[in-house]
């Protein structure tokens, strides 16, 4: 029989996880060991990374002509917020190949096992209503500068916003008061997912456990901030499609930089294997469904 592990980790802890200071060039390593996992794992990353651009070109397509298009750059950048929630199963892929087991895409799902399933899920819903509150005060700056009426198409919109003080205005405020949102994203998220995924800890935890990377790191964290902002908006620009590549490779170093920062636990994560099914036999239907199988080794 195989060895399947399934994410169980070991009993939750009250205590937080002790932080270790990093440098930049630490963030260097994490990013060339994100690539690596990239060029080893590509059919899985891409397989579930093109969500992204393809939602993404679908919203675009949606909008185009609507009284909706000032949304698109909001809805585009709400993908940024809710992006270490969505790489959930690339930090499991990378955890996997980093303990030399399995990664079949379809471990990528493993996340469903986890007892910390519930923290994640929540934590998760708040990423996601982050997003869709930042897409509504966009909206409301947006019409404070222009009105409730929009341009019908995305060439007269962008000619509104780079042509006149109010669309240059429009910039200056939407994008500070987006960094806002971005930054509290990143300080409740920089490795609260991976922290949930490793091991069974409460949303608390996780995101206090974020919040003191930070603290401990301010500088290193804010230059990781800058990269993985950089690292949307290159991938953003020929249609979202970059993030294909882009959102992987940031969610295989995110695991990288977590599994750097913080002091590893002082109890393995135990492995679990799948309960193996004994032979059930016809006759007995349906009492064997309700009973052990009659092999000795079940």
């Amino acid at each position: 029989m195989s060895n399947v592990d399934v994410i169980m980790p070991a009993d939750a802890g009250a205590d937080l996880p002790a932080v270790r200071r990093i440098a930049v060039t630490d963030l260097v390593d994490v990013l060339r060991l994100g690539v690596d996992d990239f060029r080893t794992m590509p059919t899985h990353v891409v397989f579930l990374s093109l969500i992204y651009p393809v939602v993404g070109l679908i919203l675009a397509r949606t909008l185009h002509g609507m009284d909706l298009v000032p949304l698109i750059y909001p809805l585009a950048t709400g993908f940024a917020l809710i992006g270490p929630f969505a790489a959930i199963g690339l930090y499991e892929l990378s955890r996997r190949r980093g303990a030399g087991l399995d990664t079949s895409w379809r471990h990528a799902f493993d996340v469903r096992h986890s007892p910390s399933l519930i923290s994640i899920l929540l934590l998760g819903g708040m990423l996601v209503v982050l997003s869709l509150v930042w897409v509504a005060v966009a909206h409301g700056i947006y019409v404070a500068s222009f009105g409730i009426h929009g341009p019908e198409t995305i060439s007269a919109f962008v000619s509104k916003v780079l042509g006149t003080s109010a669309g240059f205005r429009l910039m200056i405020v939407g994008n500070l008061v987006g960094a806002l949102f971005a930054f509290l994203a990143f300080a409740v998220s920089v490795v609260s997912f991976p922290l949930l995924l490793d091991r069974n800890v409460g949303i608390a935890v996780a995101i206090a456990t974020s919040l003191k990377t930070i603290a401990v790191n301010p500088g290193t964290m804010a230059v990781w901030a800058m990269i993985v902002a950089a690292g949307l908006v290159v991938g953003a620009l020929p249609f979202l499609v970059g993030l294909a590549i882009v959102m992987p490779v940031l969610g295989h170093a995110s695991w990288h930089l977590y599994q750097r920062v913080i002091e590893p636990s002082a109890n393995a994560r135990p492995a679990y294997h799948t309960p193996v099914k004994g032979r059930r036999y016809a006759a007995e239907f349906p009492a064997s469904l309700s009973t052990r199988s009659r092999d000795p080794e079940a």
